[in-house]
């Protein structure tokens, strides 16, 4: 029988919850609190006087058909990047799971791009893209293929996609191992004998077993899909061209920072929020009743 802590008095629990709670009232409900007052209000750039206009940041906002844009980008920006990410983690994780001989090796190198943060990771697939001294650029050209994500808003989706992938697929690929690794073989193996193919074994009891940690993942995919990947978009494409790649975390860093519309900006950072809550909520309500833990 598992044995659970008791504290003699309160102030030690409190006190042990306190860095944390700490945190979190400071990095995500103050900031959040400023974005809902600056919301509603018309400031001047520099921030010295302010007006109170109520909605009329939203109206502007949802009237942009500029934001119409980015709001359809992100969809499919996110989407795309979600469903790749954990395709093909859970993949690499499957055959990571049969390999018996050098398995240490082979997940340490799946586990590397982990490491690197998302700028970086822009800036190493821009490097490799660039139409001017991007070696795959260059290999392209030689087959007769002229690449220029800077003109061809497809070449751009596709590469921020692609990167924004590559850099989430060790995260996927780890906690989908571990939860390979956690299934009784004996199912499998019993499956097995019973005549059961490799695909009816996957489909029919790994894959429903793997349903809480599939789950878990669908749901921080979707918020690294639409907040994390900031600094992708931000060193590959920064949302060119003509706004093809201008995601909406990207766009509230554009209209708040470069174009100074404080209170636009806000309010565009209010819909995000809302957008991602909301997601996540329908993902709580909906998917996780299918799922059996």
């Amino acid at each position: 029988m598992q044995q659970r802590a008791v504290f003699s008095g309160k102030l030690l629990p409190l006190l042990l919850l306190l860095p944390q709670i700490a945190v979190t009232l400071v990095f995500f409900f103050w900031p959040a609190s400023q974005a809902i007052m600056q919301s509603v209000l018309q400031e001047d750039p520099f921030g010295l006087s302010s007006k109170l206009i109520w909605f009329d940041n939203f109206i502007e906002v949802f009237g942009n058909p500029d934001y119409l844009n980015s709001l359809w980008v992100t969809v499919l920006f996110s989407g795309s990047v979600s469903l790749l990410s954990l395709s093909i983690g859970l993949f690499l994780a499957l055959q990571a799971d049969r390999i018996v001989h050098g398995a240490v090796v082979y997940n340490t190198m799946l586990v590397w791009p982990y490491a690197i943060s998302a700028a970086v990771a822009g800036v190493l697939w821009l490097f490799l893209f660039n139409p001017t001294i991007g070696i795959v650029a260059f290999a392209l050209a030689r087959l007769g293929y002229d690449w220029n994500h800077l003109l061809n808003s497809g070449e751009a989706m596709t590469l921020v996609i692609a990167a924004a992938t590559w850099n989430r697929v060790p995260y996927n690929f780890l906690f989908f191992l571990a939860g390979l690794q956690s299934i009784p073989k004996s199912l499998v193996e019993a499956s097995a004998i019973d005549g059961a193919g490799r695909f009816s074994r996957f489909w029919k009891i790994v894959f429903p077993l793997l349903m809480p940690t599939t789950f878990f993942l669908v749901v921080v995919n979707v918020v690294y899909a639409f907040f994390e990947t900031f600094g992708v978009i931000h060193q590959i494409t920064e949302g060119g061209p003509a706004r093809a790649t201008e995601i909406l975390v990207y766009k509230v860093f554009y209209d708040g920072v470069i174009g100074l519309d404080l209170g636009g900006s806000a309010a565009q950072s209010v819909v995000l929020m809302t957008i991602v809550i909301a997601l996540t909520v329908i993902q709580f309500r909906y998917i996780e009743s299918k799922v059996n833990y």
